[in-house]
């Protein structure tokens, strides 16, 4: 059942940005499908856990969040752990409207967490993941996927909201792009159960598909082997995400569906965040949806 609750899209600035391009790492298999009529459409995409907008300082700073995402140069970019008048420790910030404006790019925010605000009359506390993209959102959606709740004692494992996804016009082209936070305890569980949430949704949909996001366990670990029989990492031999300087694990993934074409993938050194962000240019084949 696709879900209405929770939804919005926050329509930034038209704003045109154009930057350099960043190297990339050696093609992951660029080769285009055998059957290509139109010419295919180009599409940067990154994945990004923010950190609520703190630095590996542990220090709120917004406009450097911002400026590490401009720097990407992506076209779509998927977050994670964003707040949205959530606490002090990003001043109560609508993280999403923000990063939005500052970037003249459309956002839809997906919370995990819907609460009541600590005083009477302010805005609801949320905080969950986000997409951003230079191009037009045709639909966008918050699935629910399993999750043991922080905010609970004692949770157990339920349905709960904050798996983000929107469809996206690329110059006559549609993609969805999934946006996920797994599960971080060590006890991989729940992640599991996660992975099999994101199979079905997946499934529901048509047409090229990408799925980014910080999944909290590395590519290889075997709760996740699912995901790589539908869709294929862009970066086998990418480098590490976390932490943030001296990384020691990929945690934070791009995956595309088999119609995709990887051009390249690069992990980009930035203290922004406690995570490195990660960047993949990609070739769409398919018009419509």
């Amino acid at each position: 059942m696709r879900l209405t609750l929770h939804r919005r899209v926050l329509l930034g600035a038209a704003l045109a940005v154009t930057l350099a391009a960043l190297p990339l790492a050696t093609p992951a298999g660029a080769a285009e499908p055998a059957g290509s009529e139109a010419p295919p459409v180009a599409l940067r995409v990154a994945t990004y856990n923010i950190h609520a907008g703190a630095g590996e300082d542990n220090v709120f700073d917004l406009a450097r969040t911002a400026e590490a995402i401009r720097a990407l140069n992506a076209d779509v970019v998927g977050l994670q752990e964003v707040d949205v008048h959530w606490g002090t420790r990003s001043n109560f910030v609508d993280e999403a409207q923000e990063l939005a404006d500052r970037l003249g790019m459309q956002a839809f925010f997906a919370p995990i967490y819907d609460m009541d605000p600590l005083t009477a009359g302010a805005p609801r506390r949320q905080y969950g993941v986000a997409v951003l993209s230079r191009y037009p959102i045709l639909d966008a959606e918050n699935h629910e996927i399993t999750r043991l709740s922080t905010q609970v004692p004692d949770p157990v494992p339920a349905p709960a909201p904050g798996f983000a996804e929107v469809t996206i016009n690329v110059r006559g082209a549609h993609v969805h792009v999934y946006s996920t936070h797994l599960d971080y305890r060590a006890d991989p569980t729940v992640r599991r159960m996660q992975v099999a949430d994101t199979l079905d949704i997946l499934a529901a949909d048509s047409g090229p598909k990408v799925l980014v996001g910080d999944l909290n366990a590395e590519p290889g670990a075997p709760e996740l082997a699912a995901l790589w029989q539908d869709l294929r990492d862009t970066a086998p031999t990418g480098g590490k995400t976390y932490p943030a300087i001296n990384p020691v694990k990929r945690i934070d993934v791009i995956g595309t569906s088999p119609d995709i074409s990887v051009v390249g993938t690069n992990t980009i050194a930035t203290s922004a965040s406690d995570h490195r962000p990660v960047v993949s240019d990609l070739l769409l084949h398919q018009r419509g949806n």
